[in-house]
């Protein structure tokens, strides 16, 4: 994308001394549930009312969303309580629909991002329109799809755009929903400073009980906003009722979390290295998974030997291990010296799991 410079404005056009807070049920599901969320998140940090409309479901027969009769009930809700209005788009009749009913901000969900085609049609739907367009991640962890969408949509002289960070999914199973892949959303930083990042800690988390460290890590990442599925009776909503939280807890979240703002030069270079060492304490929890994982196939390797009555030290393969390694090393400008003493110790600890097993 070219001339991005100007994306942001859309956000500091807000004026918010907060990242902006778009909150709001899973799903609209009665005029009453609707007016009564937007009425307690009413003067509060959450700017921006969501509600999903069209529900898309993995599998048939869950709720699939109300229908075009929710925008209506947004409407009343926007004007009892001021609050803008936000939903999902999965094609251009949504669009067209949502457009008629006065939607301020539209998005495109993960399931509809992994389409070119689809994309497409609703960037041709929403061509020159002056609402802001947020694109979530696709399912699947890939950067240059989600990057395709938002460029369709800015060819489309679309302004106002942003991406939510939603999480992938994974068939492994993990603590989230849906794997968050800080990095994914880095590079994403990297490549578009200027672009409005929103982080949606419901989706990537799956149960309410972390939604808050996401938060907090999203800020410590320099997102520009959050997106916070909130329910006044979470236990009983019509959907995904697990990961919603109540505008209580929410706005108690928000004074919780702590948010940093950059004012002098030394701020700013706080800033940076907070969020640079964010970036670390990420990867680093990715380092803990994948040797944990290693681990495991190690203990599996251990059974097997102890199976056949094979020795635990196959010399031979170590040897290959290590010059694979420290080829692969040099390739990511480190140190043969460095990628010995890790994967030495790497080694070892695989070595004590299959020890274990044998004298099992």
């Amino acid at each position: 994308m070219k001339n991005t410079k100007e994306l942001k404005t859309w956000v500091n056009n807000f004026g918010l001394e907060h990242p902006l807070v778009i909150a709001g049920p899973c799903s609209a599901e009665t005029e009453d549930q609707v007016v009564k969320i937007a009425g307690e998140l009413k003067n509060t940090d959450a700017t921006v009312l969501r509600a999903g409309i069209w529900k898309p479901r993995t599998r048939p027969g869950n709720f699939e969303g109300v229908g075009a009769l929710g925008l209506k009930w947004m409407q009343t809700a926007k004007q009892e309580t001021g609050m803008l209005t936000a939903t999902e788009v999965a094609n251009p009749n949504h669009v067209d629909l949502a457009l008629k009913h006065d939607i301020d901000i539209l998005w495109l969900g993960a399931r509809t991002t992994v389409s070119p085609f689809i994309v497409q049609e609703i960037a041709d739907a929403l061509k020159g329109t002056d609402k802001i367009v947020l694109v979530k991640n696709p399912v699947n962890p890939d950067l240059p799809l989600w990057l395709g969408a938002i460029e369709r949509l800015h060819t489309s002289n679309i302004e106002k755009l942003g991406a939510i960070h939603r999480g992938f999914s994974t068939y492994e199973k993990t603590r989230y929903r849906n794997n968050p892949n800080w990095q994914i959303p880095i590079e994403l930083q990297n490549r578009f400073p200027d672009l409005p990042l929103i982080c949606d800690p419901s989706h990537i988390a799956g149960r309410r009980d972390i939604i808050f460290d996401i938060c907090q890590t999203a800020l410590d990442l320099n997102f520009d906003g959050l997106m916070v599925e909130t329910h006044y009776d979470p236990d009983n909503a019509w959907s995904d009722a697990k990961q919603q939280i109540t505008p209580k807890t929410l706005i108690q979240m928000m004074v919780d979390l702590k948010i940093r703002k950059a004012t002098d030069t030394e701020a700013e270079y706080r800033n940076s290295l907070n969020t640079l060492r964010t970036q670390i304490d990420v990867v680093d929890h990715q380092l803990i998974e994948m040797l944990g994982k290693r681990m495991k196939v190690a203990d599996s390797i251990g059974e097997l030997k102890k199976t056949k009555n094979v020795a635990i030290l196959q010399t031979k393969r170590w040897n290959e291990i290590l010059g694979k390694m420290i080829l692969e090393g040099e390739s990511q400008n480190l140190s043969e010296e460095f990628v010995l003493k890790i994967f030495k110790a790497i080694h070892q600890e695989s070595i004590n799991h299959q020890e274990k097993i044998m004298q099992s």
